[in-house]
C-alpha cells in the first residue's frame, strides 16, 4: 500500500508528533512466513492450533468497511487505552500517555470527558514513555480498586500500583490513593511495553519490554531473572510480596534460582498490547526489530524467542540461554508497505459485525491497516485487510456489549468500525 517514499514521510510526521514509541527500523523484506529457519540444538514449536497460510488463499468473504470517529464531539491526548470498569454503568475510560486517565457516557453524543485521575506529576512521558495501560479489579464495584502502568524518571523505572475510589461510581479517583505494587528500573527510554488487565484466572497480568535500545542488548528477553520481555502474572488480592502475591502455579514460583516468581511467559521484545478471547487464550502483539512483526498466543512457562529469534527467523542465537523449545509466532508479518509496528488486539465478540465474529482483529501502528486473522481450531490460520488506513492506531478496546473501539494516537480520537 504505501511505498518507501511515503513510508519516509509517514515516520517524519510521526517522530515530529512525539508519537515514534511503537516504531521499530525499517528494513524492506517480502513475504517470510515461509522462512522458518532454526539454529542447531534450538526447536522452534509453532502455536498449538493454529499455523499461518498465505494471505492470498480463498477466505470468507467480509463486508466492507470504514473506520469513523466514535465520539465526535471529544477529543483525547495522546489516547493509548480504552475500557470499561464493569460497574453496572455506562461508563468508558480513556488513557491519555500523557498521564490522565478520562470518563464519559458511551454515547456517540457524549461532549465532555471529565478527569477521573490526574498523575501527570508522577508520569515521565514521551516517546514511548507515559501512562500506558489500565485495569479495573475484578470486583470494583465492591472495592473501588484500578490498577496502572506508568513510566517515571529519576530514576527510570517502570512503576505498576493501585488507586482507588470512594465509591465505585464516583467520578473522580483521589491521585494521593496510590498503592505501589512493584516496580523496576527501565535501562533505555524504549520497549515499556505497559499493558495491564486481568484474566480469566482473577490474577493481573503486565506486559514488559525488553529494556530498549536495539537488539535487547542486556538479553533481558531471555533472562529469568530480569522483569523486562515478559508477560508477568500476580495476585493483587496477595500480601506475600508486600502488596501482591505470586500464583501458586506460575512457571517459576517459589525457585530456589532467583528467577523472577512473576514471570508467566518470556523471551517477548515489546508486548505493547495484549487481550484473553472468550476461551481464555492470551494474545499478544510483540513489536519486532528490523524484518518481521509477530502475534503470539502465550501459554504459560512460553519462550517466544526473543533475541534468540525475530518471529520465526534467527537472529541471534547466542542468546538461548536458557535452553528448551522456543514458541513460533501463530502470524507473522513482514515490513513491506510501510507496515513496521503491530497493534496487538482483541478477538471480536460484538453483535455489529457479523462478518468479524471469533477473528483476531489487529494493526499496524505506522501503515494503519487493520487486518482480522481467523483462528480456525484445527491446523491454519487466514489474514484479511478490512481497512487499508485507520490511522495511528495505539491500542484496541471493548465496551460493555463487547463492542471494538480503536485508540489514534496522532488524531486524539476514539474510532470504531462501520458498514461502507
Amino acid at each position: 500500500m504505501f511505498g518507501k517514499a511515503i513510508y519516509a514521510l509517514l515516520i517524519s510526521l510521526v517522530a515530529t508528533a512525539g508519537f515514534a514509541w511503537l516504531l521499530s527500523s525499517y528494513c524492506g523484506s517480502k513475504d517470510t512466513r515461509a522462512e522458518d529457519s532454526a539454529e542447531e540444538g534450538v526447536t522452534v514449536k509453532p502455536a498449538s492450533f493454529i499455523s499461518p497460510v498465505n494471505e492470498d488463499d480463498d477466505k470468507p468473504k467480509l463486508a466492507a468497511m470504514q473506520v469513523v470517529n466514535a465520539y465526535p464531539k471529544l477529543t483525547f491526548e495522546s489516547p493509548v487505552e480504552y475500557t470499561y470498569a464493569n460497574d453496572g454503568t455506562n461508563r468508558v475510560f480513556v488513557v491519555e500517555q500523557v498521564g490522565r486517565i478520562r470518563v464519559f457516557e458511551n454515547t456517540s453524543g457524549a461532549a465532555s470527558a471529565p478527569t477521573f485521575l490526574d498523575i501527570r506529576r508522577k508520569v515521565a512521558y514521551g516517546g514511548e514513555m507515559g501512562l500506558l495501560g489500565l485495569a479495573f479489579h475484578p470486583k470494583f464495584s465492591e472495592n473501588g480498586f484500578f490498577y496502572v502502568n506508568y513510566t517515571k524518571n529519576n530514576p527510570r523505572e517502570t512503576v505498576v500500583s493501585r488507586f482507588k475510589v470512594s465509591s465505585p461510581k464516583a467520578m473522580q479517583a483521589d491521585p494521593n490513593s496510590e498503592t505501589i505494587l512493584f516496580k523496576f528500573s527501565q535501562p533505555y527510554s524504549n520497549h515499556n511495553g505497559g499493558k495491564v488487565l486481568f484474566g480469566p484466572d482473577g490474577y493481573l497480568y503486565v506486559s514488559t519490554g525488553d529494556g530498549g535500545s536495539g537488539g535487547d542488548p542486556q538479553n533481558n528477553g531471555q533472562n529469568r531473572k530480569s522483569w523486562l520481555g515478559k508477560i508477568l502474572r500476580v495476585d493483587v488480592n496477595s500480601t506475600e510480596k508486600g502488596n501482591y502475591g505470586i500464583p501458586g502455579d506460575n512457571p517459576f514460583a517459589s525457585n530456589k534460582e532467583g528467577l523472577r516468581e512473576e514471570i508467566f511467559a518470556y523471551g517477548l521484545r515489546n508486548p505493547w498490547r495484549m487481550s484473553f478471547d472468550d476461551d481464555g487464550r492470551l494474545w499478544v502483539g510483540d513489536v519486532g526489530q528490523n524484518e518481521l512483526e509477530e502475534i503470539d498466543i502465550v501459554t504459560k512457562g512460553g519462550n517466544y524467542g526473543w533475541r534468540i529469534r525475530e518471529g520465526r527467523k534467527a537472529y541471534n542465537a547466542e542468546s538461548n540461554t536458557s535452553g528448551g523449545n522456543l514458541i513460533g509466532p501463530i502470524w507473522q508479518y513482514s515490513h513491506d508497505d510501510g507496515n513496521v509496528s503491530v497493534t496487538g488486539g482483541i478477538v471480536y465478540q460484538g453483535q455489529q459485525h457479523s462478518s468479524l465474529k471469533g477473528k483476531y482483529i489487529y494493526a499496524d501502528y505506522a501503515s494503519g491497516r487493520v487486518w482480522a486473522l481467523t483462528p480456525n481450531g484445527s491446523s491454519e490460520a487466514s489474514n484479511q485487510e478490512i481497512v487499508s488506513r485507520a490511522g495511528s492506531i495505539s491500542a484496541f478496546g471493548e465496551d460493555q456489549k463487547k463492542e471494538l473501539y480503536m485508540c489514534d494516537l496522532g488524531g486524539g480520537q476514539i474510532l470504531k468500525l462501520a458498514a461502507r
